[in-house]
């Protein structure tokens, strides 16, 4: 597929700075083989370092970045594209989060969507898929693909989605996430709880896919997404002898187990009216 997006080398924007604390910048990252994001790690006397490669849509328009965190916690970034300057103001703010947030929404919707009901191996499948043939590719020099666009995700046909293995329901929830898309992004200015309220609001989208997309794109230690349909039955079989097909029962003793996590964000505000 051709692309009317330049792919100069030459970066729109560069800069550099210190990181207090270590990140597990793999949370950002579908997969090995994930178009949209390249991720690198190594370990030198203790001390771990990181690369990560990203290409996103921004409110500006498409972007990639590369972030290199050394191993004494210094952090260089470029970026290429019109969403140079927001991806490198986001940069800036590594300083000050212990989870890595991505900071948009729209793009880790769709892959949570994906993951709806199938494998994680099918699910990543698909979103390579999906990237690869709708995407466009990234400005820039790194090779990656952006997440289809909301009007091009909208355009796509059901047999084509079809032809990914994307079944009808899926394929109608991804075309509810281009209908909204902006409702989507808009939870970036939302705290964690409220913003994964604003998603469940639209049709498709329930807890699973809420605490996905928000745990990635605003760094939330409270969503606490469960990665397989059985590991509830799992854990209550383990720890009961008895396999229970609900497993809310368990719920209230979670903050004695996790201790902190509540503790990490501040009081979410009531959310705004456009999110009514």
């Amino acid at each position: 597929m051709e692309s009317n997006i330049p792919n100069h080398g030459a970066p729109d924007a560069y800069c550099r700075l210190t990181v207090r604390y270590s990140y597990d910048l793999t949370l950002l990252r579908n997969g090995l083989h994930d178009p949209t994001t390249r991720v690198v790690t190594s370990i030198h006397r203790g001390s771990p370092a990181a690369c990560v490669e990203r290409a996103t849509l921004t409110p500006f328009g498409p972007g990639s970045i590369r972030i290199h965190i050394d191993h004494e916690g210094r952090l260089s970034s470029t970026a290429w594209g019109t969403g140079a300057d927001w991806l490198q103001s986001r940069v800036n703010r590594l300083t000050f989060l212990l989870l890595p947030a991505s900071d948009s929404p729209y793009h880790e919707l769709l892959p949570a969507i994906l993951g709806q009901r199938i494998t994680a191996a099918q699910a990543l499948q698909q979103w390579s898929a999906l990237c690869r043939t709708y995407g466009e590719p990234a400005p820039g020099p790194l090779g990656l693909y952006l997440p289809p666009t909301p009007q091009r995700l909208s355009a796509i046909t059901s047999w084509e989605f079809h032809r990914l293995g994307i079944e009808e329901q899926r394929a109608r929830t991804l075309h509810t996430a281009a209908r909204y898309a902006s409702y989507v992004d808009r939870t970036r200015d939302l705290e964690g709880l409220p913003a994964r309220d604003a998603l469940m609001r639209l049709p498709g989208i329930g807890v699973w896919t809420a605490a996905v997309t928000i745990g990635v794109s605003h760094g939330d230690p409270d969503a606490l997404p469960v990665g397989d349909f059985h590991v509830k039955n799992t854990v209550s079989a383990g720890a009961s002898y008895a396999c229970w097909s609900d497993a809310a029962s368990q719920l209230p003793d979670l903050p004695r187990d996790v201790g902190c996590l509540t503790s990490r964000v501040s009081s979410s505000p009531t959310a705004p009216s456009s999110f009514a």
